[in-house]
């Protein structure tokens, strides 16, 4: 109906003068925040015409960079008001509020993530496998506060990584669910719900997962590579690949970034990840209590930490842009595949032809 009144030639425009008129029309219906963005758009083009596909994008809440552009282009109206300086907000609105300054550099970003975000889907993702890890370590695993490293049993296991195992290919991402300790398994949780939910809700869990997946599969191909006789244990991977993804977007939009604290904030996530890190290269080289049964690696921290700042960096630079449009994406996306693919043939043919002394399997 809208377009054989506004658009009676089917050209996918929209006058700005019956552009206007239509919100003067219909205004009182729409959210205050909506309807302000509307005037932004129709005041930022100058060719005298809206685009109709912007004007549905924005009305079904769909990320438009054309429509973006438009408006950073314009009188600016949109960012007359910082998002920061609304009073009178619920809880869960400030919550949101919380988690745009939290992730996102630009105040335009900002205002448009706070006025779409619905929480539905809610960030699943994060919370599941938080859930499974903590349900599979202590009710499953363990049945005492102990060190799981320093019980002979720890590697009797079908879900962690070992050398002997490498064949089971579902161990080099099913390793995440077990730990290497309490404060292992607390450390990885804490950084998971405190960085990985903010960040599903603002990119969502398709994004999210795949960096988090991404970083599991080349921290336990790291270690298959590069520290060949160890097994692995941990979510280190993911929860690093996350972690540095978004230091590394705070460092890169640092004047942008207006979340308070930053500084403070970043210097302890950074202690927090290097008092584990240190915490597992000492338990590597640690002699271990129980001959048989060697000590986790470290290298799937490392893994995590180069996929977080190439693939996590780019997925997580911008709230609106199309992976397929950035040339970076697709150079680190090729450069994964192919350390892959190398892990791949070097765990078939390595392990036969270098003369190495494997732990025995468990």
């Amino acid at each position: 109906l809208l377009l054989s009144q506004f658009d009676p030639d089917n050209t996918g425009y929209i006058s700005t003068e019956k552009f206007r008129s239509l919100l003067q029309r219909h205004g009182s219906e729409l959210d205050p925040h909506k309807l302000e963005v509307l005037l932004a758009l129709a005041d930022s083009n100058s060719e005298g015409r809206i685009c109709y596909q912007d004007f549905v994008n924005l009305m079904s809440n769909k990320r438009s960079n054309s429509f973006r552009q438009a408006i950073l282009q314009g009188n600016r109206r949109l960012c007359s008001k910082a998002l920061l300086e609304e009073t009178g907000l619920s809880l869960s609105q400030r919550l949101i509020r919380h988690v745009a300054y939290e992730t996102l550099p630009r105040e335009i970003d900002r205002k448009w993530y706070y006025d779409s975000y619905t929480c539905c889907p809610p960030p699943w993702f994060m919370i599941t496998i938080t859930i499974v890890a903590f349900f599979l370590y202590n009710g499953v695993v363990l049945d005492r506060f102990v060190l799981q490293v320093t019980h002979p049993l720890y590697l009797k296991n079908t879900l962690l990584y070992h050398p002997q195992l490498r064949a089971q290919a579902w161990r080099y991402l099913t390793y995440i669910f077990m730990h290497a300790g309490i404060e292992h398994l607390g450390l990885n949780v804490v950084l998971q719900l405190l960085v990985g939910v903010p960040l599903e809700m603002v990119h969502g869990a398709a994004r999210i997962s795949f960096v988090y997946v991404a970083g599991v599969v080349a921290g336990s191909l790291a270690v298959s590579v590069a520290d060949m006789t160890a097994p692995v244990v941990g979510s280190s991977g993911g929860v690093y690949a996350l972690v540095s993804a978004h230091l590394a977007n705070i460092v890169m939009n640092w004047s942008g970034m207006k979340c308070q604290f930053k500084l403070l904030r970043m210097a302890v996530a950074l202690i927090c990840m290097s008092f584990e890190f240190g915490r597992a290269v000492w338990l590597r080289f640690h002699p271990s209590a129980y001959p048989p049964c060697p000590h986790p690696s470290f290298m799937a921290h490392l893994g995590g930490v180069v996929v977080g700042i190439t693939l996590g960096v780019i997925i997580l630079r911008n709230y609106e842009q199309r992976l397929q449009d950035q040339t970076l994406w697709w150079i680190f996306l090729s450069i994964y595949v192919i350390f892959v693919l190398f892990a791949i043939f070097w765990n078939i043919f390595a392990y036969s032809l270098l003369d190495l002394k494997l732990p025995p399997p468990p």
